[in-house]
């Protein structure tokens, strides 16, 4: 038997713009398929077959099988990569069994989920999702259009070498934290356009890259929002994220500890360990942040809800609720992993950068406090970052 991949690269040459059909229940993958061919051409195949030789321009995935049980059947590893990889929209249709569903999500790299039971919001879904992805595709063309001036799809300008960019990211979280520390919430569009030059500078020249030009600066607790903003960006792209969830979560990311401009100096800069007593003001950041964003009235509550629970884990440990399992966002999780790994590879002042290695075997072990599904795909990211000397920061 061949493997999937050869089996679609053998394809034909002729190729058609296609919505890809991915179902194991023929009848109703054919009415389906029949209501979507009326605005889109459509393709349908079943569990084992090889993609069409025709170009996918979105998704619809129809199982009835257990995608969480089915993480060890390779044509099922091979079509989550290929949807996460594409870039393409992916509609999802629930089962209605909340773990399955939130199982097959994370697999395909955080789908549209629809309730296949509204039939008649599905093909109009697709078409918006579609229109979507175009209209950005249409949207990266005009910005490379624009790249030797310098000036972004919105007319900031986030062009120039990556060195420049990321003096001017640095400036910009320097003055989010600058207002913080006043009382003020931050600029919502200061945060977007730090979110970004993160965004474009990790997609071009890699998260490693990022983290060297990042970590010339030795700026605290600045520093370390840039690393984990960067690991944020650099793991979206590999869940396949769209842009817009991409900005999200490295938004969150870059303002996650904004509440740490409202904590003494003295206990953020402390060489060693923090007492019982500074300890339980340092905790105080995540919520004091989260306060801070709401007042401004601008922010997503996914992002208030990051900057409060990010410290929050799956099994209860965390703070400041101590919030557990299914009460923990995907967002907030996605977060998690990445500060983490962040702090176990900056340079402290009392010891040295972990190794890729020694990131990866810690972060294993918290699998559980941690979501494991999640550190499973993160995996390649402590690898490609591999360890570097970043300024002191603090982990609480």
């Amino acid at each position: 038997m061949q493997e999937p991949r050869d089996r679609y690269e053998r394809q034909g040459t002729h190729r058609e713009d296609v919505v890809v059909l991915v179902s194991d229940r023929r009848e109703r993958a054919e009415r389906l398929a029949r209501g979507i061919a009326l605005v889109l051409p459509c393709r349908v195949i079943e569990p084992g077959a090889a993609l069409p030789s025709d170009r996918p321009i979105a998704f619809v995935v129809d199982l009835a099988t257990d995608l969480a049980a089915e993480r060890g059947s390779a044509w099922i590893v091979w079509l989550a990569e290929r949807v996460r990889e594409s870039g393409l929209p992916c509609l999802y249709l629930a089962r209605g069994n909340a773990a399955q569903d939130m199982a097959a999500v994370r697999l395909l790299g955080t789908p549209t989920v629809i309730d296949p039971r509204q039939s008649a919001g599905i093909v109009p879904t697709l078409m918006r999702l579609v229109a979507e992805s175009q209209a950005r595709g249409q949207a990266r063309g005009q910005a490379r259009g624009q790249a030797g001036s310098g000036v972004s799809g919105r007319g900031r300008r986030t062009g120039g070498p990556p060195e420049a960019r990321v003096e001017r990211a640095t400036a910009l979280v320097t003055r989010l934290f600058e207002e913080a520390a006043a009382g003020r919430p931050p600029s919502p569009e200061e945060a977007e356009e730090g979110t970004r030059i993160v965004l474009d500078t990790v997609s071009e020249v890699g998260i490693r890259a990022w983290l060297d030009l990042v970590w010339r600066h030795d700026l605290q607790v600045y520093q370390h929002s840039l690393s984990v903003a960067g690991f944020a960006a650099a793991f979206a792209a590999e869940l396949g994220f769209s842009r817009s969830d991409r900005q999200r979560l490295a938004k969150a990311a870059l303002l996650h500890d904004v509440g740490k401009a409202l904590i003494p100096q003295t206990i953020l800069n402390k060489p060693g360990p923090l007492t019982p007593d500074e300890m339980a003001v340092m905790r105080r950041h995540a919520a004091l942040g989260a306060d801070l964003l709401a007042k401004e009235g601008a922010f997503e509550p996914e992002i208030l809800d990051v900057v409060r629970y990010h410290h929050e884990r799956l099994d209860g440990s965390g703070y400041p609720e101590g919030l557990k399992g299914a009460r923990i966002g995907d967002l907030v999780r996605l977060v998690a992993i990445c500060d983490v790994h962040s702090a176990l590879t900056e340079r402290r002042v009392y010891r040295a950068p972990l190794s890729a290695a020694e990131a990866a075997a810690i972060m294993q072990a918290q699998a559980g406090p941690l979501d494991p599904d999640l550190l499973r795909v993160y995996r390649p990211i402590i690898a490609r970052a591999g360890a570097a000397a970043g300024g002191p920061s603090v982990l609480d």
